[in-house]
């Protein structure tokens, strides 16, 4: 079964190296808190507000040096790992990461009163709190899930980029190096828009279950890398020089037209948000429609559809499906299917929830005003 799907190579670790492979994520773990908590890092007001205070929740943000550090340590092997070690040990840093990223759910969801009306498995998945810090705020659990998170998922990339190349050698895919370097320069915009990500739908509505806790550290950080665990092992596909030159630069266009719509989308949202009567890069003027002492933004990026800025992470994704010159491999697909399902689920949530948040009648004005959920003309 492992031999048909492609992926024996993941499994050929020794008992001990599977061990120290299942481990690994607490490892990290451990050395990422270690790294927030003493690296300097910048106070700032989030959208969120303190029901205590009536204030704005405080975040402290120092992801980028986090960032920066543990590239750091992984090129240079300043602890001894290969640095193709993160990516021969993701099935077992998968199946240890799990286990330890439920143990970690348990502990913060039934360290808390019940919700009415929810039963244990709701509790579980969803959590029974939407926010958790330690250390007078100094340590926040979500952003800590995007600073793990986003970084590990550049290292694997990273990590898997580095095994094929011993692998191949001359022969090697330049679309692996291409892949690695596009989630390299994902994470990096993330970090240094890093204050933006505390306007954004996880920050705000989502609770601190498995869910988040799984997928803000696993999925995230090890599991979105799942294409490479399939194309790795294959080689340079072997087109012509001009074909070559069209399917890397092709895909490079398709991903940087992707990030330039969610980036683009993410920050209007977020210049409306902080200064509402601002013009987006000094030329989009903000329209919105009032509702109560809310106000729902439907100009530029989010006039042309509900949530355009998931539109931009589906051409990204497609991208992704291609960069490896393999399209007709599934492995291939594997990021694509999953932020396509992903996102369209989202949005069939996030209108439910937008719909509670403004009103039925002004969400209803909205939605007649932008009638595309997420591709115009089409969806």
């Amino acid at each position: 079964m492992i031999d048909w799907l492609g992926i024996s190579h993941l499994f050929e670790l020794s008992e001990t190296e599977a061990v120290a492979g299942f481990f690994t994520p607490l490892i990290v773990f451990a050395a990422f808190f270690l790294a927030q908590m003493i690296l300097p890092g910048k106070w700032v007001p989030g959208y969120v507000v303190d029901p205590a205070t009536g204030e704005p929740r405080r975040y402290r943000l120092n992801g980028i040096l986090v960032f920066a550090l543990a590239l750091i340590v992984w090129a240079f092997e300043l602890t001894g790992m290969p640095r193709d070690w993160f990516y021969r040990s993701s099935v077992y840093a998968v199946a240890g990461g799990t286990v330890f990223a439920t143990i970690f759910t348990l502990i913060a969801v039934y360290n808390h009163p019940k919700r009415e009306k929810r039963n244990f498995i709701a509790d579980l998945w969803d959590g029974r709190v939407r926010e958790l810090s330690f250390f007078g705020d100094r340590f926040d659990v979500k952003m800590y899930f995007y600073v793990v998170g986003g970084t590990m998922f550049s290292l694997n990339a990273l990590s898997g980029a580095v095994y094929h190349y011993e692998k191949f050698g001359a022969d090697s895919n330049p679309g692996v190096f291409l892949y690695a370097a596009f989630f390299t320069f994902y994470i990096l915009d993330y970090f240094v828009f890093e204050r933006v990500q505390l306007y954004t739908y996880d920050l705000i509505h989502e609770g601190l279950g498995f869910k988040l806790f799984w997928g803000g550290l696993i999925v995230y950080g090890w599991l979105f890398i799942l294409p490479l665990w399939g194309m790795a092992a294959h080689p340079d596909p072997g087109f012509s020089p001009a074909w070559t030159n069209a399917w890397l630069i092709g895909t490079t266009a398709l991903f940087l037209f992707g990030w330039g719509i969610s980036r683009g989308a993410n920050l209007q949202k977020y210049t409306f948000k902080r200064w509402p009567e601002r013009k987006f890069l000094g030329l989009v003027e903000p329209r919105y429609i009032e509702a109560g002492e809310r106000r729902i933004l439907c100009s530029g990026l989010w006039g042309v559809a509900r949530h355009f800025n998931y539109m931009g992470e589906g051409f990204l994704a497609l991208s992704i499906a291609l960069v490896f010159g393999y399209p007709g491999n599934p492995w291939a697909w594997t990021y694509f299917a999953f932020i396509v399902s992903m996102f369209v689920w989202r949005q069939v949530v996030d209108d439910r929830q937008c719909a509670e948040k403004y009103g039925p009648e002004k969400w209803a004005e909205y939605r007649a005003r932008v009638k595309y959920r997420i591709c115009p003309g089409i969806y």
